[in-house]
């Protein structure tokens, strides 16, 4: 991991800083150091002394006595100006003035983060400079180096786990001041290699026995501006800084030289004490119980009394060789990425209704059922796995895919002429097929409401309160459905039903508050979260529009572009946003097809510096003349009509030094502007990155600095493009073959074609040809026969047990429900079973199971382009016999809590525009006749099945018309106003009354 680029030639990375300081390159004082130091001590004479005697030359400024009447009376002159702007520069020196004890007293201390002297920003910004110079030549100038480190440690306040806060720094980010000082403040990165703890007293000859090849290390005191770490200490001590864990769990909960415990892994104090594993190597390290000369024996002696307090962490041989790399931890360090404490126990009332089935339905990782080792192998029963790990991505895909059919039908049917074109659309294959399954199997839809309703909720809450949105910088989904948001510093207590999390940086909302909330008009708040992998059992979501400039991700070209397309295609089709607008630079012209409204394409860097430049003057604009100081204010409360959008910038080609220093320019102030950055890197680094994250080969997604080690979410390059292609394939205008106008199954609607099972889905469930199985069971195996027929290409088994099991099965009760359908099932005459395998290994049924829905399909597909075309007969008999099936919705009586997969589907749009087209063409037949009653009453029996579809009601009034009823004619219209609502007729039902009954305005409100 390549360490972050704090300055440049412009300058640094602004705002919040990891509280685990990072590396620094370690170097002696050169000569420049003492000239810069010299210089700062000049500059701060002249400033503490030279001022003030300046000052004192000029005389006092103020009366030497009590105000009177005449003095305020008297003539301003010249010298009553001098007088005032001198009483300004004295203060200006008394701010001053305490902002250099102030900055000093934290630097010769070493802790923490120096006090804030109320309104001297710019003044304490550079009184810290000025001091950070002119301690660059000792050893005691500690964190007070803006844009190096933002974060400090409470001596005593972070006894149970509290974290510092994150806080943005404030003044000019590329200040020419802040870059000579930050550059001095590496120069001094060296540290002290302090001579280590010793061994502890020998008069406890068990004990130094028992710890005789136990090493120790004390946490030294910060030199420059350098904290100690566990990472740092274990990247010199054990070869790899992420084995911090390691130290981590030797010593975690237990008592300090201070008194207080090392509870969170980013929180170490100088005079710790660290047990390390047994191969710690190392100069700094001490072996028990040997002394060395020259170490106090206090410290000896506070080795010595740590090490008794050992026994109670592990056995005696696993804390000897020290814990596994990949051991379990209780509490990572995450900085301000912290995983969240989850509550014991978990929700299990969710699977009740499942219970009642009489089959098991145990949780499984994700809510998912796990891969049998045949899938996981690449047999046919594999998906994609980076489809199936991203359950907010794939429910975020399966959504728009949903929305973009749904509107390709309706397109479809207000442009046909003379009847329906495009009935169904074309069913997936190959690569597509098994990208739409593993949309289906890995998609959480309820997790995207679940979340989407609690941070609007939370919105609305806060804006009752008159309070403003916290700055977000994450959010954790926990295993167990709560979920955490992780706040830049403390914001008080939350609204209810939220609670404060494991620290006060943390807001809290159990899964089951969650499901007590509706919905609510408000804007999106936090539209700007993105998932990038999961941690433990906890999936994160970062803020990518909170962060305080630039996020940079390094790692090869292959797995950046999967890590790229993974943010770009949920940040374009989640269902926590309102308007949003992404911009891709250096990948993503193919992505554009899953949200041409969202996604924004620009050629080169060159394109988008200037576009950005633009837009980020416009934004600061638009914020100051509405009187926020950023987004979030205009999120919430009287305001909130504005939106504010997120514009969100991915950038996969590296940037030129020169591109990348304007680019961090931009981003100093788009944490506050709705803007963010998130910026591909070969080398890893980057001039004003904030944050820098590299995704390994193994699929880890690492930010050391910030305490992530991450399963990485990724969408590689072949899944993408099949991806791609199923949205490409739902655009009638752009799909290579476009809907088509046969159904997928056909039947044999004469005499001999008589089915052995025939289900009833149109209306009430209804199943002929088969015995009723077993009570408890029956339920279960009518929704799995249900899902069956409604995809007669065939059903992958992950799909089939992710629909009937939404929070997860394992493959042997998936398994044993498969057989226990077939059984039911029964088989043909010549032994076929009824329900069986394809080449894929899908389940399909035999062509003897026949459902309501394929027969109307049939008749109308037979009346419209085969034998009812000849014949007028043929055509009004098969016309007619298939509007008589329709006797509802689909599945009317489905039982509350089943039948949940029926979200994803599309035959709840398809359904009615088939109703629809059937009465359109019974309609058609009677008034060949001048039958328009006939025509009105196969009308309305459609419209009972499809009321808001347009083409029904121009064609109602078309044939009350042809009666030559007028009333009736007057009768229909008022009707047909009342039904539009406040929005009121379509525009081509208005010219249709317009044409058919011109004064249909007056009329109707006559008739109502």
């Amino acid at each position: 991991m390549a360490r972050r680029t704090t300055s440049s030639s412009t300058g640094g990375s602004p705002g919040p800083r990891n509280r685990t300081p990072q590396p620094l390159p370690r170097r002696r004082r050169t000569f420049g150091d003492f000239v810069k130091a010299f210089g700062a001590f000049v500059a701060l004479l002249a400033l503490l002394v030279g001022v003030p005697g300046a000052l004192v030359a000029l005389g006092w400024p103020l009366p030497h006595g009590t105000p009177s009447l005449d003095w305020l009376q008297q003539e301003i002159t010249v010298g009553t100006f001098i007088h005032v702007l001198t009483v300004i520069v004295w203060l200006a020196w008394a701010q001053f003035t305490a902002c250099v004890l102030v900055e000093m007293k934290a630097a010769l201390s070493g802790v923490g983060l120096p006090n804030r002297v109320p309104g001297a920003g710019a003044s304490q910004l550079l009184a810290r400079q000025l001091v950070a110079a002119l301690l660059l030549v000792g050893a005691a100038a500690a964190s007070f180096t803006p844009g190096l480190s933002q974060l400090g440690q409470s001596p005593e306040g972070n006894r149970h786990g509290s974290v510092a806060a994150a806080q943005q720094t404030p003044g000019t980010l590329f200040d020419q001041q802040r870059e000579q000082a930050a550059a001095g403040a590496a120069a001094v990165a060296e540290q002290a290699a302090d001579a280590a703890a010793q061994a502890a007293s020998q008069a406890d000859g068990g004990s130094s026995a028992r710890h005789g090849d136990t090493k120790y290390y004390r946490i030294q005191p910060p030199e420059g501006r350098h904290h100690d770490s566990l990472w740092e200490i274990a990247q010199r001590h054990l070869g790899d800084g992420r084995r911090y864990k390691e130290i981590y769990e030797l010593n975690k909960d237990r008592t300090q030289p201070d008194g207080s415990k090392l509870s969170e892994a980013s929180l170490i104090r100088p005079g710790w004490i660290m047990e390390m594993p047994g191969d710690a190597h190392g100069g700094e390290l001490v072996e028990m119980p040997e002394a060395r000369p020259g170490i106090p024996e206090q410290v000896q002696q506070q080795i010595h009394d740590y090490a008794k307090t050992g026994d109670h962490q592990q056995a005696g041989g696993q804390r000897a060789g020290g814990v596994g790399r990949q051991g379990e931890q209780g509490d990572r360090d995450t900085t301000h990425f912290r995983v969240p404490q989850q509550r014991a126990g978990g929700d299990q009332g969710q699977d009740g209704d499942r219970a009642s089935s009489g089959e098991t339905a145990p949780d499984t990782r994700d809510g998912r059922s796990e891969p049998s080792a045949s899938e996981e192998s690449g047999s046919s029963f594999g998906l994609p796995e980076a489809l199936l790990g991203a359950p907010l991505l794939a429910a975020g895909l399966l959504g728009a895919l949903g929305r973009r059919r749904r509107q390709a039908l309706w397109q479809s049917a207000l442009g046909a002429v003379g009847g329906r074109r495009g009935m169904e659309p074309p069913v997936p294959t190959g690569a597509a097929q098994d990208a739409q399954d593993a949309l289906l199997v890995g998609a959480d839809p309820e997790g995207v409401r679940l979340l989407d309703l609690s941070l609007r909720g939370l919105a609305a809450a806060l804006a009752a309160e008159s309070r403003p949105l916290p700055t977000v910088y994450a959010a954790w989904l926990g295993g167990n459905g709560d979920l955490h948001l992780q706040l830049a510093q403390p914001a008080g207590k939350p609204p209810t039903p939220w609670q404060l999390g494991q620290d006060q940086t943390f807001w809290m909302l159990a899964r089951a508050d969650a499901e007590r909330y509706e919905e609510v008009d408000t804007a999106a708040p936090y539209p700007g979260l993105v998932s990038l992998g999961t941690m433990d059992d906890s999936r994160l979501l970062l803020n990518l529009e909170a962060v305080p400039g630039i996020v940079s991700l390094s790692g090869s070209a292959a797995d950046r572009a999967g890590v790229f397309a993974s943010v770009a295609a949920e940040l374009a089709t989640n269902g926590w946003s309102d308007r949003m607008t992404i911009t891709l630079v250096g990948f993503g012209e193919d992505l554009t097809p899953l949200a041409p409204n969202r996604l924004r394409h620009l050629d080169d860097i060159e394109a988008l510096v200037e576009t950005m430049e633009a837009e980020t003057r416009q934004r600061r604009g638009a914020l100051g003349a509405a009187g926020h100081d950023s987004v979030l204010t205009g999120r919430t409360g009287p305001a909130q009509h504005t939106r504010w959008a997120p514009h969100l910038v991915l950038l996969a080609a590296e940037p030129s030094p020169v591109d990348a220093l304007k680019l961090a320019e931009l981003a100093a102030d788009a944490g506050r502007l709705g803007i963010g950055y998130l910026v591909g890197t070969e080398s890893g680094e980057l001039p004003g990155a904030a944050w820098e994250m590299e995704v390994t080969r193994e699929g880890k997604l690492l930010a050391p600095l910030l305490g992530l080690e991450l399963d990485a979410q990724m969408l590689p390059v072949a899944q993408q493009r099949a991806v791609v292609e199923l949205f490409v394939e739902a655009d009638p205008e752009g799909g290579p073959d476009g809907p088509t106008d046969s159904p997928p199954f056909l039947v044999d609607i004469s005499e001999q074609g008589r089915p052995a099972v025939y289900a009833r889905l149109v209306g009430p469930y209804e199943i002929i040809g088969l015995e009723t199985p077993e009570g408890e069971r029956s339920p279960l195996l009518h929704e799995a026969l249900a899902l069956l027929l409604l995809h007669r290409e065939g059903v992958h088994p992950r799909v089939l047990s992710s629909a009937l099991w939404p929070r997860g099965v394992t493959d042997d009760v998936r398994d044993a429900l498969v057989e226990r359908l077939r059984g039911w099932l029964g088989d043909d005459p010549d032994g076929t079973p009824r329900l069986g395998s394809d080449a894929t290994g899908r389940l399909t049924l035999a062509k003897s199971v026949v459902s309501d829905l394929d027969v109307l399909r049939s008749l109308y597909h037979e009346a419209t382009q085969g034998k009812g075309v000849d014949s007028r007969v043929v055509r009004g008999r098969l016309l007619t016999d298939a509007l008589v099936l329709v006797r509802g919705p689909l599945l009317a009586d489905r039982p509350e809590g089943r039948y949940g997969w029926l979200t994803h589907e599309i035959i709840d749009a398809q359904l009615p525009l088939l109703v629809a087209d059937i009465g359109l063409a019974l309609s058609a037949f009677h008034l060949e006749k001048d039958r328009a009653e006939k025509a009105i009453e196969a009308l309305n029996a459609s419209m009972n099945s499809a009321p808001a579809d347009e083409r029904l009601w121009n064609e109602l009034l078309r044939a009350t018309h042809a009666t030559g009823d007028e009333d009736k004619v007057k009768r229909l219209a008022a009707d047909l106003v009342s039904r539009s609502g406040a929005r009121g007729l379509p525009p081509r039902t208005e010219a249709l009354l317009d044409e058919l009954l011109p004064a249909w305005r007056s009329g109707t409100a006559a008739v109502g």
